[in-house]
């Protein structure tokens, strides 16, 4: 009996052992991947939920301030609206232009947004674009005050665990470019001077 004890404790050390490496590898492997369908209709029914729930507006402004922090890729949409004059700009004007947008694209986003309620979001499709991009077709449903509106999402999927929305295209028309466009319009107007685009952004952030 006395020579047996020590091989079963052994044995259990042993058992130990190799449940903690299992452990270890699994949690090193337990990465998983987001398809951007899923990734879309998850990001909208968060922000339909809180649309729907009983909160004023500004509640529901910091409340979709968040979602959208976490699901859109503010600092890429940004420099893409830019367009080629960010090749120009100084390290210090780049970091001005992110912190600008980025307070620029959340006041404009969760205010107009805001103003819904209880949108019906449904994800129809996705088109697989490369590694990097998926396009997934959404339909939001019509209702007595508004006709059905057909939202395509273009989704940066280059880290899967982790989608971005690049963009929202709206029957067919882009809101980056569109964005694009207009501070284009902007920059051309006044000698592409990126201090008149500032005026601008802070204009809309700290006065509207």
């Amino acid at each position: 009996m006395g020579r047996d004890k020590p091989i079963k404790i052994k044995a259990w050390i042993k058992k130990k052992i190799i449940l903690v490496i299992f452990l270890y590898f699994f949690t090193l492997n337990s990465s998983f991947s987001i398809e951007a369908d899923v990734f879309v209709q998850s990001t909208v029914n968060r922000a339909s939920k809180i649309l729907s729930e009983n909160l004023s507006k500004d509640e529901k402004i910091d409340k979709l301030k968040i979602i959208a922090e976490e699901t859109v890729d503010i600092r890429g949409i940004g420099f893409y609206t830019l367009g080629s004059i960010r090749k120009n700009l100084d390290s210090d004007q780049k970091k001005k232009y992110s912190r600008l947008f980025k307070e620029y694209f959340l006041k404009s986003f969760s205010s107009r947004l805001s103003e819904y309620t209880n949108p019906e979001i449904d994800v129809l499709s996705k088109e697989v674009l490369s590694e990097n991009y998926t396009i997934v077709n959404s339909l939001l449903k019509g209702t007595s005050e508004r006709p059905e509106v057909k939202i395509d999402w273009r989704v940066y999927t280059k880290n899967p665990e982790n989608p971005l929305i690049r963009d929202l295209i709206i029957e067919g028309l882009s809101l980056a470019r569109t964005q694009k466009e207009e501070f284009a319009s902007i920059l051309s107007s006044n000698n592409n001077d990126i201090n008149y685009l500032f005026k601008t952004l802070e204009d809309f952030v700290f006065i509207l």
